[in-house]
């Protein structure tokens, strides 16, 4: 079976009501995946396909599930810990789970409600490393 990914998402958007707060959290979690923040501005910072922006006082921030790629065990077990230790809220501890044999993942709520996942697919080969894309 051929499992095909990074082809649906373009980006996904999260209005925090705590920016500082939120940007903690994504800031601790994601450097276990080998990410870190390299777009930023005044209210808002972008990792890939994931952008991050303060919610206007009457905006309500939406709950979503977001899963993000870990190359193994230990690094969804080191997101986990980052995550909780950076203001996050236990959703399902390390494990496997049934979803397909191999399926390796951690849960967690983030400051904001979101369910935020790192999971690992199991020993596998990538095709690319990354998806680019130039304009002319």
């Amino acid at each position: 079976m051929t499992w095909h990914f990074g082809r649906l998402i373009d980006h996904v958007h999260l209005r925090a009501r705590d920016f500082a707060d939120t940007r903690r959290f994504y800031k601790a979690a994601l450097a276990t995946l080998g990410l870190s923040i390299e777009m930023q501005g005044e209210g808002w910072f972008q990792v890939d396909e994931l952008f991050v922006d303060a919610a206007e006082a009457d905006t309500v921030p939406t709950h979503i599930h977001l899963a993000f790629q870990a190359k193994g065990r230990a690094m969804v077990d080191a997101f986990y810990e980052a995550a909780l230790a950076a203001g996050g809220t236990d959703n399902g501890g390390p494990g496997e789970w049934h979803y397909h044999p191999g399926y390796y993942g951690a849960f967690v709520l983030d400051p904001d409600g979101n369910n935020i996942e790192a999971v690992f697919h199991g020993e596998n080969t990538r095709s690319a490393a990354s998806v680019e894309v130039e304009q002319p």
